[in-house]
């Protein structure tokens, strides 16, 4: 088979950055005219990635200003959470909505610390739900007695900054997306192909690769070998093909089709997504979280994207994409295609970083 790719809270903003965004026009009126009203900055309307990169751009120039942000995609706008008017009408500026917020990205950064010092409980995850404002804790159906009363107490503990819910799965790596690759003792999926130095590679997920050393596709054929394993802590896994392939920059959409993939983005929470696996094929969701920890039993692993896109066992590694743009690798979940439950992927632009690749 052909493979394809398939806290100074109130921190003023110095000027240039987002300030440059705004043009001011100055006109000499008559002294006896009147002053016209101020105009309404207008909304963009925008594309989930496009959202995800005005959001980076925000983020990285408002600072201890911002708080957050998610993508709309009612009002295909995007939404970022300030800590107050001035940096509000910066962000309105910019064609984004503003919305004023209690908690700053510091403090939900340390709810993140406390739980990962007090809370590393197999079976729980948590990620940074900016529609909430708040860290969503979650522990799935393993957890109780001793282990849930300890977790209820660091959660109470962290007051409006973090809350906690049950999943009724289970938390597991996926291992048994895109095209399935095999190997001694598994199956996952192909991620995304990426290139470099001029040479063919693929990504999969870092807890396939820590398990399997050299890949085969559907035929039984060797196509190539572990160069990078990054798991636990990351979810990647980096594969050099040795053999003479089709290596396309695209995604098995599993009805005769593919979806060409021309780069990759960042997550943003709201933003629709798409997964391709092989063992449940093709499922559209939601980014629901970002920064998501989740305590496996074969180890922690932070930074995820997390999502309400189903998968199962041999959906690994698989791609998430939106659009034209990669997204992240399948890393693992609860529940499954029958039920639904919560799906977390590594971030694909931290792996390409990672492992010096790109999108090609």
């Amino acid at each position: 088979m052909k493979h394809r790719r398939i806290p100074g809270r109130r921190a003023a903003i110095a000027g240039g950055g987002i300030a440059a965004l705004v043009a001011a026009g100055v006109t000499l009126q008559n002294a006896n005219a009147s002053e016209p009203a101020p105009s309404t900055p207008q909304l963009r309307v925008l594309s989930a990635p496009a959202a995800g990169e005005l959001a980076a751009g925000l983020t990285a120039d408002l600072g201890a200003g911002a708080a957050g942000s998610y993508y709309d995609a009612h009002a295909k706008s995007l939404v970022v959470n300030v800590l107050d008017q001035r940096t509000a009408r910066t962000v309105e500026a910019a064609g984004a909505k503003a919305r004023i917020v209690a908690n700053s990205l510091a403090e939900l950064g340390e709810a993140h610390a406390t739980l990962k010092a007090d809370a590393t409980i197999p079976g729980t995850s948590w990620a940074t739900d900016p529609v909430t404002d708040k860290v969503v804790v979650t522990a799935d159906r393993t957890v109780s007695g001793a282990a849930w009363a300890k977790l209820a107490k660091v959660v109470d503990g962290l007051g409006g900054t973090a809350e906690l819910k049950r999943s009724q799965g289970r938390f597991k790596p996926f291992v048994a997306g895109g095209d399935a690759i095999t190997g001694s003792g598994g199956r996952c999926s192909l991620g995304f192909n990426v290139v470099k130095g001029g040479q063919p590679y693929f990504l999969t997920a870092g807890h396939c690769t820590a398990s399997i050393s050299s890949w085969s596709d559907s035929s039984g054929r060797t196509i190539g070998t572990n160069e990078r394993s990054s798991f636990p802590g990351d979810d990647y896994g980096l594969v050099k093909y040795t053999a003479e392939v089709d290596h396309p920059s695209a995604v098995d959409l599993y009805d005769g089709s593919s979806r060409q993939i021309t780069g990759a983005v960042e997550a943003t929470v709201g933003m629709k997504v798409t997964r391709s696996g092989s063992t449940t094929q093709v499922h559209d969701g939601t980014v629901t979280g970002l920064n998501a920890t989740v305590n496996y039993s074969e180890g922690t692993v932070s930074g995820l994207i997390q999502t309400d896109v189903c998968a199962e066992p041999g959906d690994s590694g698989g791609s998430l994409f939106s659009g034209d743009k990669a997204v992240g690798l399948t890393s693992g979940g609860s529940g499954d295609c029958t039920s639904g439950g919560e799906t977390f992927f590594q971030p694909v632009t931290e792996a390409l970083s990672a492992t010096g690749t790109q999108i090609g």
